[in-house]
């Protein structure tokens, strides 16, 4: 239960915190939903495209989409079992109302409908009544362009309710010429019992110019009683001329004297698939078939262990980091949100990175998810062959497949709690991190292991890749974590370019791939191990350092070193790295409350200043490293248990998780997190597998 106390001194709404939202999505983009049942961020029609409803990062002027009770409430919010379709509840001692949210997925067969990119939100009390207001005020282009608002009479709903006061059943038109454009909101009222009567919805302009908005909202408020609902849609509508035959109203039923619903079943076939009329019994459809939809895809679902509920809601929220038609996977559908509360470390996250390309392949695979992992696997190889012409592949591309990602501030924008600046895009597109190549040939070779083999086209690719890292293995870089300031030569870089060969060899080896520098190969890989072991190794400290030239600087991304095995999970030296992580900060360690951060912030120079918090990716690589070493010391294996347990009450009461956790346990940073899912999955998979072997 969650009482709703986050009102402003003034009395105005303020923001609501980073956990306390749900996401929905259609493979396309994906929408932010918080526990009193505002839109807060939406892009459409891609995840990277501008926002529409962006009031997670500027509660004014931002852009949001409400149905909130206009007396106090308490709320739940929960999906329904096995799905991306999100309910959240209002309860008080008057009544019960639930807000039914999804963006339609259909049956993917050559019948079915084109996938109709809507935003359906449904209202209804269940019991007793509840007076609902509900507020429509987008903010085109992040909240830079203006627009114009019209409230028509909608001419594709087939409705049967009441005529409204404003002379017909009406929809409101949102048009951005500078942002190139378009939005309308429908809706649909009904009632479920013969003796209840059906809701008047009637819209009115919205003025919230003196908050910064570039034009006009729209709202209603309307007390709904046991058995109504009222669904809205909002949507892009479709570029088409429609004859009048195609756009029915009772007006036009009345002057050729036939029914309504007649007049209805034509219009509907004159209209395009995508553009179909507005019925109760199409919104029923879609509303079962997409639950169907994510209901049959989980239950592919190969996962046993003892953290299913967790696993499952883990791999439905990576399924909604899916753009579909490339196959690529964003790292998160949000952008900006801060990691330390009014701080600068805000970045944007919509696109896809070849570091994540592995550890999301090894999730998707390990949960049996084959389909998924091939058209990520192809998203992945047009990028290695369409790599530079010195051989470099980006560290990030867009989910598009393109290589610019331009890095800008909002600065109109508030920012999540006053964090600033807003950004969009990514500089650090640009970064020389010379680990991505290690992250993609673990990938290649999880690929070919599990999946479709390699051919021979790109296996010459893959050698010319492994020529490339041999070239550059004693050049510095940025490392895993983007710094903006010095290169130098990261350990972590250093063990995943040791990957890089050692997978190239790998796959030569097994699948009698041809090799002609074998030899040469096998002696880079072998240095470079060796020299690992001298340059990165602190004698005295007894731990692996973040850099060469950092010796006294410990660095969690190094807990990885067992995950790709460089090193086995009982080597002294990791035992020994992995036991100065778990000392808290105080002690010179970077673990508090059994959260693990990235590094000492106050220590290491990273170029970006400020605070930050614990990083979940890093607490979820240590409990996979304590698992693993759990196999030669049951005691490790007991304390990983522990810990992952621990770090899933971080999770927010849907199950989902964000980029960092701060020191008084809230969610920071963008969310959803899909590293953090995919590094979830991962740890729960090799913990029950750990559990398995003690048991048999």
């Amino acid at each position: 239960m969650y009482n709703m106390n986050v009102t402003e001194p003034s009395g105005e709404r303020g923001y609501i915190p980073i956990a306390d939202h749900g996401l929905i999505g259609n493979l396309r983009t994906a929408a932010l939903v918080s526990v009193d049942g505002s839109i807060e961020s939406y892009c459409v029609p891609h995840f990277d495209s501008p926002s529409i409803f962006a009031r997670i990062l500027d509660k004014d002027k931002g852009g949001h989409f409400s149905i909130t009770p206009t007396v106090a409430f308490t709320t739940k919010q929960n999906y329904l079992p096995n799905s991306n379709i999100l309910q959240t509840k209002y309860l008080n001692e008057e009544g019960v109302a639930t807000v039914t949210d999804y963006l339609p997925r259909q049956p993917s067969s050559a019948t079915a409908r084109p996938l109709l990119a809507w935003l359906i939100r449904r209202v209804e009390v269940i019991r007793g009544s509840m007076p609902i207001r509900v507020e429509c005020a987008p903010a085109f282009n992040y909240a830079r362009s203006p627009h114009t608002t019209e409230i028509l009479i909608d001419t594709s709903v087939a409705s049967a309710a009441p005529t409204s006061p404003q002379g017909g059943h009406c929809k409101a038109l949102f048009t951005s010429e500078e942002a190139n454009l378009t939005l309308d909101l429908r809706y649909i009222a009904e009632a479920s019992f013969d003796n209840i009567a059906t809701p008047v919805v009637e819209l009115h302009e919205l003025d919230l110019s003196k908050k910064g908005h570039k034009g006009m909202g729209v709202y209603t408020e309307i007390v709904l009683t046991e058995g109504q609902a009222v669904t809205f849609v909002l949507r892009t509508p479709p570029d088409v001329k429609l004859p009048p035959q195609a756009q029915p109203t009772h007006q036009t039923a009345q002057e050729l004297g036939i029914p309504f619903e007649k007049l209805v079943a034509g219009a509907s076939n004159l209209r395009p698939p995508e553009d179909p009329i507005l019925t109760k019994t199409l919104l029923r459809e879609l509303l079962e078939q997409t639950n169907n939809y994510w209901n049959a895809w989980i239950r592919r679902s190969t996962y046993q262990g003892s953290w299913k509920e967790a696993v499952n809601r883990s791999a439905l929220a990576l399924k909604l980091l899916i753009y579909e038609p490339t196959g690529a996977v964003v790292a998160s559908p949000t952008f900006s949100l801060p990691e330390f509360i009014g701080g600068t470390r805000n970045w944007d996250y919509r696109a896809s990175w070849i570091r994540d390309s592995s550890f999301t392949l090894y999730a998707l695979i390990r949960l049996g998810f084959t389909h998924e992992a091939n058209a990520y696997m192809d998203f992945i190889f047009e990028r290695v062959r369409a790599r530079g012409a010195d051989g470099s592949l980006k560290i990030m591309y867009t989910i598009h497949g393109e290589t610019e990602f331009p890095e800008e501030e909002l600065n109109h924008l508030d920012g999540h709690k006053g964090s600033k600046p807003v950004r969009i895009g990514n500089g650090a597109i640009d970064h020389v991190q010379l680990d991505i190549y290690g992250e993609l040939m673990d990938c290649i070779y999880l690929s070919q292991k599990y999946g479709r083999p390699l051919g021979y086209d790109t296996w010459v690719a893959v050698r010319d890749i492994i020529e490339y890292v041999i070239a550059h293995v004693n050049e510095p870089d940025l490392s895993i974590w983007e710094v903006r300031g010095r290169h130098r030569h990261f350990t972590y870089s250093k063990v995943m370019m040791w990957v890089a060969i050692d997978r190239g060899i790998r796959l030569a080896e097994k699948r009698s791939l041809p090799c002609p520098r074998r030899n040469e190969w096998y002696k880079a890989r072998d240095e470079l191990y060796e020299e690992i072991m001298a340059k990165a190794w602190n004698a005295e400290k007894r731990f692996f350092a973040q850099s060469y030239e950092d010796k006294g600087i410990l660095d969690s991304a190094l807990l990885i070193m067992p995950l790709v095995f460089f090193s086995t999970p009982s080597d002294p030296r990791f035992l020994s790295t992995l036991s100065a992580i778990l000392h808290s900060r105080e002690r010179g360690g970077l673990t508090s409350n059994g959260l693990v951060y990235r590094y000492d912030f106050d220590k290491a120079d990273d170029g970006v200043g400020g605070e930050e918090g614990t990083f979940c990716l890093c607490t979820l690589w240590c409990v996979e490293a304590l698992a693993r070493a759990g196999e030669y010391d049951k005691t490790l294996l007991a304390r990983a248990v522990s810990m992952f347990e621990d770090f899933l009450q971080y999770t927010n009461h849907l199950g989902l998780c964000t980029e960092e956790i701060s020191d008084a346990g809230d969610a920071l940073g963008n969310a959803v997190q899909g590293f953090t899912h995919v590094t979830l999955i991962s740890a729960a998979y090799n913990l029950s597998r750990m559990q398995m072997k003690f048991r048999g």
